[in-house]
């Protein structure tokens, strides 16, 4: 026995578990809760899960936090965390409000299709065994999410969820036998005491099914209550406890007749549609799994000349690493030592192995093939390209649509109006017909039809399946909020470089009107990322023999136009005509399709490039199936008039804005935005950042700058357009199924609910629609798979 002196009180708890729960109504404004009690030395937080202080410490050790926390810039921590016991959304609707008026906590969103949560919290106001404590509280726990437990934690749901139908099948197969011999006929002038041994035989095998097969329901009814929300297992524990009670007081008193056999179906048919609900949901979560859980966790770290296996959570940027034949890269690197065939397939789609060797930069997530390399880490584990990748995917599924939300919010209200329209079913029943049975067991069906399950998995699920949909196709979500935003918008705004061609521009004609040193030139364009740098940086290393890099000063670069710098007293620019006219550089009129670069020393114009890139295989076939799809394409560039208009041409695009500068493609967006368009933008460069932030949904390719994906919410690993036209696909289908599944939900609520209160349904048959409504939803999700996409 605790005692605690509460000013002018004194309270007795039997358990520290009990003093916390105790405090925690009283803090949330529910302290009341004991008064309605009626006995104040009862406490109800008895049944709170047992809080053990060593299991709660673990979630404060430093070893913990390095393997599932995550710290951002500003000193927040982030964890996800699968929560058990959720049964409906209901139950993601409590979690969700205690965690947000949890002192510290900034964020809490819970994905009713998996259970995970995503926390953000504040480490300096609350620590995460604490969070931990007030998630088990309220009779639910939680654990740090790892795929590789996830799997084991989940076949033993099934298994509980399997042990619980069988014992349920059983009983209710039992008793249907009798049930249906009755309902038939055969029972017609029985004597009164046969019929009791029957009861009594029907009361053994029900009493099993509820309680032992029933309990999820009974536990979450429970929880329910206790934080004053009114759930699906509400619906059902009531139901059939209404059910089963009446029938033992008909066996008993040997009035009217006993619903045993509804008791059971009840049960059962609810059960056997959760068991197939928690197997779809994880046929939905696998393809996410999959990519988590191969993440590795080990590498060969050398130090010293000394070879050993850490944890990638504890290499830091600079270390040099083994890779053997077969391994998966875990870190991001660059080569230091050796070459090797890598596969890159999972991240960029690209079949045919890569061949890498000193100074080539490597991917974590790619696979070296067929040598050992040694290599520097350019990125500690939180920051390399796969865990981004795991990390976007964990974001994406917790993210919830504006509709969902909405799906939400009238769930939560839902089983509470289904409760009144029982309760006013029976009364008026009872007024009608004077007879209780009848009132009784019609008031039962209504409380068993209805289905909020339905409409809280309608969003969920859909949702995820899309996005796991996608991540097959190397298209990464960053939320699912963006699928909806998609699937609505009837504007694309594409930059050329980089996204409709490969962003590789290669020289193909050189005019030198003077001599001069080229190191000038490569030492300039070699502090550029721009693709046109790149290529005359590529080409001067093809012509040369050798290079000398000087040290510049006064750099400066100026985006989509050029760049310039002073080297040994003499100043450079490079760059298009209009940018180097600007500094008193004569070029003189240049005609051509291709792109050019100037270069000058000193406001002399020395020499003068053609370069011309590639267009993008399949570029011209995936724009016209966008533009099928209804949807308008512009191209926007900062390249020439010229340039820009042979691109167009050639893939199909018919609307074009040339020679514009980073903040006129952010004018350009708005312009749309004021035309009342949702507009989505793909791009990949630094010049594209201002505009991809203005558009309601930015897609950067994957091999794009740090900046453009950063600011993305959409991203395509294999930088292909056909996978921009799958994204449409997908984004569309999944909102199609999300107003499909909502649809339903509410038309099946719409007409059950009255066709119960009229008294046309029993329990049995109430309880099998309540079922299949559920499965219909999940079915109708599971057909976003069934997507037909023209490249496999």
């Amino acid at each position: 026995m605790i005692k605690e002196d509460s000013g002018d009180e004194t309270l007795y708890f039997c358990c520290k578990g009990c003093q916390g729960v105790y405090h925690l109504l009283k803090s949330e404004g529910l302290g009341s809760f004991y008064e309605k009690l009626g006995d104040r030395t009862i406490q109800p937080a008895t049944l709170a899960i047992d809080i053990s202080s060593s299991q709660l410490e673990k979630f404060d050790l430093e070893g913990f936090a390095k393997r599932y926390i995550t710290t951002d810039s500003e000193g927040l921590n982030t964890i996800h965390l699968v929560i058990e016991g959720i049964h409906c959304s209901a139950c993601v609707w409590l979690n969700e409000k205690v965690l947000h008026k949890t002192h510290g906590v900034l964020e809490a969103s819970i994905n009713y299709t998996n259970n995970k949560a995503k926390v953000v919290w504040n480490p300096l106001e609350i620590k995460l065994s604490q969070i931990i404590q007030t998630i088990q509280s309220i009779g639910y726990n939680a654990y740090p999410y790892d795929p590789k437990l996830q799997e084991e934690r989940a076949s033993k749901t099934r298994r509980s969820y399997y042990m619980r139908m069988l014992v349920a099948v059983f009983g209710t197969m039992n008793i249907m036998w009798l049930a249906v011999a009755h309902y038939a006929g055969y029972f017609s002038g029985m004597q009164q005491s046969f019929k009791d041994i029957l009861n009594v035989a029907e009361f053994i095998l029900a009493t099993p099914v509820l309680f032992y097969s029933g309990w999820i329901f009974f536990r979450g009814a429970y929880y329910g209550y206790k934080n004053r929300i009114v759930n699906m297992d509400t619906l059902v524990a009531s139901g059939a406890s209404l059910a089963y009670a009446y029938s033992i007081y008909a066996m008993v008193s040997q009035r009217g007749e006993v619903y045993f056999d509804s008791v059971t179906m009840i049960i059962t048919f609810v059960l056997v549609g959760k068991y197939f609900e928690v197997l779809s949901k994880k046929q939905a979560v696998d393809t996410l799994d999959h990519i988590m859980g191969t993440t590795p966790t080990e590498a060969t770290l050398i130090k010293d000349g000394v070879k050993s296996i850490v944890s990638i959570e504890n290499i830091q940027v600079g270390d040099t690493l083994e890779l053997k034949a077969g391994e998966k890269v875990g870190i991001d690197g660059v080569i230091l030592f050796g070459g090797a065939s890598f596969d890159e397939s999972s991240l960029t789609g690209e079949s045919e192995p890569l061949y890498k060797q000193k100074g080539d930069a490597i991917l974590s997530g790619s696979i070296c093939l067929d040598s050992t390399v040694q290599y520097e880490a350019t990125k500690d584990a939180s920051n390399s390209l796969l865990t981004s990748i795991v990390t976007l995917l964990e974001t994406s599924i917790t993210k919830k649509p504006k509709i969902e939300q909405l799906a939400n919010r009238i769930s939560g209200y839902f089983s509470t109006t289904i409760l009144v329209i029982a309760l006013l079913t029976f009364i008026g029943w009872l007024y009608a017909t004077g007879d209780f049975e009848i009132a009784l067991i019609t008031a039962i069906s209504v409380v068993v039809i209805a289905c909020p399950c339905a409409l809280g998995l309608a969003t969920p699920m859909a949702t995820l399946v899309g996005i796991s949909v996608a991540a097959k196709r190397n298209i990464l979500f960053k939320e699912a909020t963006f699928l909806e935003t998609m699937a609505k918008s009837k504007r694309l705004a594409l930059d050329k470089t980089g996204t409709i061609t490969e962003g590789k521009p290669s020289v193909v004609f050189e005019k030198k009107i003077a001599d001069y040193d080229h190191n000038l030139l490569y030492s300039l364009v070699s502090t550029s990322n721009h693709p046109i740098s790149k290529g005359v940086r590529s080409y001067l290393l093809s012509s040369y023999e050798s290079f000398v890099e000087y040290p510049l000063m006064s750099l400066k670069t100026v985006q989509a136009r050029g760049v310039e710098a002073v080297c040994q007293g003499k100043n450079l620019f490079g760059g298009n005509s209009l940018y180097l006219e600007e500094h008193g550089v004569l070029v003189g009129n240049k005609e051509s399709d291709n792109t050019l670069f100037f270069f000058a020393i000193d406001g002399i114009l020395v020499t003068w490039f053609e370069l011309q890139d590639t267009i993008r295989v399949g570029s011209k076939e995936a724009i016209s199936n966008i533009k099928k799809l209804g949807i308008k394409v512009a191209m926007i560039t900062g390249d020439r008039e010229q340039t820009a208009q042979k691109v167009a041409i050639q893939v199909g695009i018919d609307e074009v804005y040339a020679g514009v500068l980073p903040h006129q493609k952010a004018s350009q967006i708005d312009t749309f935005h004021n035309q009342g368009e949702i507009v989505v933008m793909a791009g990949d460069g630094i010049n594209d950042t201002i505009a991809l932030t203005s558009s309601d949904i930015a897609i950067a390719m994957g091999s794009g700058a740090d900046v453009a994906l950063s600011v993305s919410d959409v991203i395509l690993m294999d930088e292909s357009l056909e996978r921009l036209y799958e994204a449409y696909l997908i984004s569309r289908r999944t909102f199609q199924a999300v107003k499909e599944n909502l649809g339903f939900s509410l038309v099946y609520n719409f007409f059950a609910v009255p066709l119960a209160v009229a008294g046309f349904i029993n329990p049995l048959y109430a309880a099998l629609s309540m079922s299949l409504s559920s499965l219909v939803v999940v079915g109708n999700s599971l057909r976003i798979k069934r997507i037909g996409f023209k490249n496999k």
